[in-house]
């Protein structure tokens, strides 16, 4: 006898994207643009799906918040978010709750409606000192509506400015290709139903994206990885999370080499 097919996730209606920053001055005006043209991108592909982007001020004390507010003053999809929390986890986590509770004006042909947004929602999450790539936001919900609960892309460290045997180290242990074991916050969407039934992000200053994995793939939600996305990600060694990507570089740039064959 043959099984039944799986049931089928509903569509995807909205998109948020959360974006934590403390400090990131630096890297901002890049990271927004790249999220921009995603936005536009998958608005023009699917004019249907609102799009919310959500840029969390976490503890800034740089020209962090003034970028930000010059995309949202000229992009009603975006909004800034300051909160002094001190943890990725916890900002992401506040980042979703601003969100999804409240909508978006009306993309082309949509009425708008109040309260909160509805049930159907994505929630794509990265960095901001990482650059997107355009087809980034149309990609995960490609994988979304054929029955993903939560996509896990892969990233790059930025060449630019990194010690090349540092780079070639990463490389040697995260090969870009499919159905790869590595999760990323940078790269990483999730549907909101799925989100909240795994209990959401914690408040981890590091993990907090693997965590919520755990908890998804425990509760036997469908997780696909990808390679498919890729999103280039600043390759610096001063690490935000004590144990985030940063401090993994540090890390991994300290390990002395093998010693050769034979020696």
């Amino acid at each position: 006898m043959t099984a039944p097919p799986p049931p089928r996730r509903p569509g995807i209606d909205a998109v948020a994207v959360v974006m934590p920053a403390h400090n990131e001055e630096q890297q901002l005006d890049r990271a927004l643009r790249a999220v921009q043209r995603a936005a536009d991108e998958l608005q023009r592909t699917r004019p249907d799906v609102a799009v919310r982007v959500v840029v969390v001020l976490d503890t800034c004390t740089d020209r962090s918040a003034a970028i930000t507010a010059g995309y949202a003053d000229a992009d009603p999809r975006i909004s800034a978010l300051e909160v002094r929390l001190r943890s990725a986890g916890a900002s992401r986590a506040a980042g979703i709750r601003a969100a999804v509770l409240r909508r978006p004006r009306p993309v082309r042909g949509q009425r708008s409606t109040p309260g909160p947004w509805p049930g159907r929602t994505w929630l794509a999450n990265t960095d901001a000192d990482s650059l997107v790539p355009v087809h980034w936001l149309v990609r995960q919900l490609e994988f979304a509506e054929a029955g993903a609960d939560a996509v896990l892309g892969s990233v790059e460290p930025d060449p630019a400015g990194m010690d090349p045997e540092l780079l070639r180290r990463w490389l040697d242990r995260h090969p870009f290709e499919e159905n790869h074991p590595h999760v990323y916050g940078a790269n990483f969407g999730v549907r909101a139903s799925a989100y909240l039934a795994a209990g959401g992000f914690t408040q981890q200053e590091s993990h907090e994206d693997r965590s919520l994995v755990q908890s998804l793939r425990s509760l036997a939600f469908t997780v696909i990885a990808t390679d498919s996305m890729r999103v280039l990600t600043s390759g610096r060694t001063q690490a935000r999370a004590p144990q985030g990507f940063g401090a993994y570089l540090r890390a991994l740039g300290r390990q002395r080499p093998p010693a050769p064959a034979g020696n």
